[in-house]
């Protein structure tokens, strides 16, 4: 957009390279505008007002939400439960209750207009991250991922270990414990367990269980449980720290969810107080954005796929009501399928699509 100054100045030097017998065509080229512009602005007040585009009075789309709707919207969004969930997880939630609003992107807008958009947190932006090779798991109890964090006491130097093993298929957390020690018969224990709760004596094929190359998850005791259990151990390459590229965000959700003690733990008590808590949450309330939205307790019992399916159907149903407001295709409420342990074996889960026929829920 040219403001009127700039107008002028241009139309001036053109007049003068006119009339000292330039053509106006290539004049105006050399000014960088086309010659319908000068005409333009010659036949109308464009030398006398400027562009009229800002000051235009530009009618509201008659699809776009009404005051009424965007009160109801602000006030759902507002809710208590709502209260340390983004828009991304609040339209999935409200899909599942059968209730559709609006867009994720119009939860933002409104959410904008309000000043309700501040960061919230300690998180800094994501980097990009190099994706290795490693395994595939085309549903749960295939392929498991663990790992050790430290959660530090309120006395200075001294640590709680949160051990964690989560099915990579479905993002449960299968098993959990904490420790006042970082020792290998923890480890060793809490595989037995989980192997018992998951029931995998009575499969044909056992899990793989990743994890890095920390010394406790690779001792001999931890060795020698996983050889009787059946299970195939799996490590990261050497000198690769993201290779156990599920495991280690989990423990960044842990301890930036908005109840972690920012002073540390009491005690071992409070700590395994705290790590049920957030177990339970994960599991069984928490949308999980890698899994469509489904919680991993609802995509390890195999029930994301009626859930999707009845998210697609409102969906289609919103947009028959309103389809002035769809600009193209209901949003992709697929199932996800296979998923590798890093992001390089993508050309694996479309052959696995491929072969099991998955159509997306999108229309």
């Amino acid at each position: 957009m040219i403001v009127l100054e700039d107008r002028q100045a241009l139309a001036r030097d053109i007049d003068v390279a006119h009339t000292a017998g330039a053509r106006l065509k290539p004049a105006c080229e050399i000014a960088g505008i086309n010659l319908r512009t000068l005409q333009r602005w010659q036949a109308a007040d464009g030398l006398v007002s400027g562009d009229g585009r800002p000051q235009a009075a530009r009618p509201a789309p008659g699809h776009a939400l009404s005051d009424a709707e965007r009160a109801h919207l602000l006030a759902v969004a507002n809710e208590p439960r709502f209260a340390a969930v983004p828009p991304a997880r609040i339209v999935p939630m409200l899909a599942d209750e059968g209730v559709y609003l609006a867009s994720e992107s119009t939860f933002s807008r409104v959410l904008k207009a309000h000043g309700q958009t501040a960061h919230r947190g300690r998180a800094k932006a994501p980097k990009a991250v190099r994706p290795p090779t490693t395994h595939i798991a085309a549903g749960p109890r295939q392929v498991w991922c663990w790992d050790m964090t430290y959660l530090h006491a309120q006395v200075m130097g001294r640590w709680f270990y949160l051990y964690l093993i989560l099915d990579l298929y479905s993002r449960k957390i299968v098993g959990w414990e904490v420790h006042d020690a970082d020792h290998a018969d923890h480890a060793a224990h809490l595989v037995r367990r989980t192997a018992l709760a998951e029931g995998i004596a009575a499969m044909g094929v056992k899990p793989v269980l990743h994890g890095d190359n920390g010394s406790t998850l690779k001792a001999t005791t931890v060795l020698a449980m996983l050889n009787w259990l059946g299970v195939k151990p799996s490590y990261s390459r050497p000198r690769v720290s993201d290779d156990n590229a599920y495991a280690e965000p989990l423990f960044r959700t842990a301890k930036y969810r908005p109840e972690f003690p920012a002073k540390g733990f009491a005690d071992l008590d409070q700590a395994r107080t705290w790590a049920a808590g957030f177990v339970h949450w994960y599991n069984f309330d928490h949308r999980h954005s890698g899994i469509r939205y489904v919680s991993p307790s609802q995509r390890h019992a195999g029930d994301d796929h009626a859930i999707l399916a009845a998210r697609h159907a409102l969906y289609r149903t919103a947009r028959e009501l309103n389809p002035a407001r769809w600009s193209g295709d209901t949003r992709n409420w697929s199932p996800i399928g296979a998923v590798t342990l890093n992001p390089e074996r993508d050309s694996i889960i479309k052959t696995h699509l491929a072969g099991n026929h998955i159509q997306p829920l999108a229309a």
